[in-house]
């Protein structure tokens, strides 16, 4: 059993909560409390709902694992709360989280970094509207997916243009539309400033959507990918790349494919799944880092935004925050 400084400490698992992805956050929040309990802390767990400030106090939490996915637990909004409440919690602070979940704006900050990322443009409202195959600047086929939103919530492979006012339904009320990009299809680990592995995805779909995640469509994972060392070098390098221009600091699985000109960056994920089907625990797993041990070392690192716990300090275990403050 390792534990640290939140050993003595009430953890607070926020699970479930308002979006589209309420069950896959009820199935990550699940694993990680019955992981945490078996590593010896305190654990309780809280669905988080419109009351989430009261539940906190009423619980006499210390730290917050934030399991959460979708708008609100996953966009910064919880951790903004979190940082006014003075409570440290897992994952990346409001503005990492904001522009990681953001989409368009990720994809921004990717390409000032120098780093690839696909062709795309953004409708949204009533540029919507009667929109058709005709309006876009590249050819078919093409990703449609929602701006803001993860899990491959609303995401559509568009090969048929007959397709694409479903799909832009699907992605509303922002769409981003991508010039699809082919080639091998990665996810890296990273945690801290270090890069844990990688994982390739090998859909048994054309496309590694909501159903090839956490369906039964038949995806196979190739631990180490199949690439040479220094394909899978670039892609690593990229993604750890990604992670920094996003100013993350916690554990994030980044998305990548291997185009014909190198890695291209799909997506930063900053709150990564951790049921029996996510990736970032395979890597983990690959890398000699247990289940738990891996939550452990998540949840080790909880802390509140830079200057926050300095303003808080009375509510921090002594010894101070996991980097001694």
């Amino acid at each position: 059993m390792s534990r640290g400084i939140w050993k003595d400490a009430t953890v607070g698992v926020l699970l479930g909560g308002l979006s589209r992805e309420r069950d896959v956050s009820l199935t990550t929040g699940a694993a990680i409390a019955e992981a945490l309990e078996g590593e010896g802390y305190r654990v309780v767990r809280i669905d988080a709902r419109r009351d989430l400030p009261a539940r906190l106090v009423e619980h006499g939490v210390d730290v917050v694992y934030n399991a959460l996915h979708g708008v609100w637990g996953e966009d910064g909004r919880v951790q903004g709360l979190l940082d006014w409440m003075g409570i440290p919690y897992t994952g990346e602070g409001l503005a990492a989280s904001l522009f990681a979940f953001d989409k368009a704006l990720a994809k921004q900050r990717f390409a000032a970094a120098g780093l690839r990322v696909a062709e795309d443009v953004v409708w949204s409202g009533d540029d919507l509207k009667g929109k058709s195959a005709a309006d876009l600047p590249f050819p078919l086929p093409v990703a449609i997916k929602p701006v803001a939103d993860g899990s491959s919530v609303g995401v559509t492979l568009v090969h048929d243009a007959a397709q694409v006012p479903a799909a832009l339904a699907a992605a509303a009320p922002r769409a981003l539309i991508e010039r699809f990009v082919r080639g091998p299809e990665l996810s890296v680990g990273v945690m801290g400033d270090a890069v844990l592995g990688s994982v390739e995805i090998e859909p048994a779909r054309d496309f590694y959507d909501y159903e090839a995640k956490y369906g039964q469509s038949g995806t196979r994972y190739h631990l180490p990918p199949r690439l040479d060392a220094a394909d899978t070098a670039a892609v690593e390098a990229a993604a750890l790349a990604a992670h920094r221009s996003l100013g993350c600091r916690g554990a994030t699985r980044t998305d990548v494919i291997l185009g014909s000109d190198g890695p291209v960056i799909i997506e930063v994920n900053t709150l990564p799944g951790m049921t029996p089907t996510s990736l970032l625990p395979k890597i983990a797993a690959h890398a000699g880092i247990a289940f738990g041990a891996l939550c452990v070392r998540i949840l080790e690192a909880a802390r509140c935004a830079p200057g926050v716990e300095a303003m808080h300090a009375d509510l921090l275990p002594s010894g101070g925050g996991p980097d001694g403050r």
